[in-house]
């Protein structure tokens, strides 16, 4: 028996590191997967990892109100049902001090980030009620709790989408939905590389070493194990779970 039996599940940014991670994990224990991401190629080579007939994707850009339409219903279409959504797509921008910062950067940060999580809450409730409820996981990250030099639409995000969470959550109680956030801190992922590169253009690895100096543990953290906790938001370990913040940071938090 799988955590995840019976379950169907959308994974928004789903050819990403860690949207890749969790969707292996949430098939491995039982769940039907919906892998939602602007790269069809990157879809496909990700459905294809993932292995069996428990995952399929779908092209779609999370900004789109029609879009976000589509992607939930073509969930139900093709497996009846959606009772978990992982809103996890997401962009880190321009990294830049606020007076350098344009406002086309910013505006693009915050359409993927928050808009994108807000248009997935607004139609994947309803589809989730008509189930009986479920679970909403929210991707923020550690600079959702804390601000960094040259990040201010990369954090004003992250922010927000604790915000979007808990409104969610207190909403969505009647109808036994829970929704949550996990929060990591720098996981090897291409998001880190470009932001490495941005913070120290032509020495990402000096940039790395000073990130991970900040972190308790001495290390980044890997996708699978920000799905680990994905997997137990999803799951009814966590049924008593909701408007929660988990931090996955090795420590940052506590710093």
């Amino acid at each position: 028996m799988g955590k995840l039996d019976g379950r169907v599940a959308v994974i928004t940014g789903g050819s990403g590191g860690i949207g890749r991670a969790a969707a292996k994990r949430f098939v491995d224990e039982g769940a039907k997967a919906l892998l939602v991401d602007l790269d069809e190629r990157a879809l496909r080579a990700a459905v294809a990892a993932i292995g069996g007939n428990h995952a399929s994707s779908i092209v779609a850009d999370v900004t789109s109100d029609d879009d976000t339409r589509k992607y939930v219903d073509a969930a139900v279409e093709r497996y009846g049902r959606l009772d978990i959504y992982l809103a996890n797509a997401g962009v880190e921008g321009k990294f830049l001090p606020i007076r350098e910062l344009s406002l086309d950067a910013f505006d693009r940060v915050i359409a993927v980030n928050v808009r994108g999580v807000f248009l997935g809450l607004k139609h994947a409730i309803p589809a989730m009620a008509k189930s009986g409820g479920g679970s909403i996981v929210i991707t923020s990250s550690v600079a959702g709790i804390h601000g960094f030099p040259g990040g201010a639409a990369y954090v004003a995000s992250k922010h927000a989408v604790i915000g979007l969470m808990r409104t969610a959550a207190l909403e969505c109680a009647p109808m036994k939905i829970r929704v949550n956030t996990v929060n990591p801190a720098p996981i090897e992922t291409r998001m880190m590389r470009s932001i490495e590169e941005q913070m120290a253009p032509g020495h990402a690895g000096q940039a790395k070493e000073q990130f991970q100096s900040g972190v308790p543990l001495g290390r980044y953290g890997h996708p699978e194990e920000v799905a680990d906790v994905m997997l137990f938001l999803a799951s009814d370990q966590s049924r008593y779970c909701t408007g929660g913040v988990y931090m996955v940071d090795g420590g940052v938090s506590a710093t």
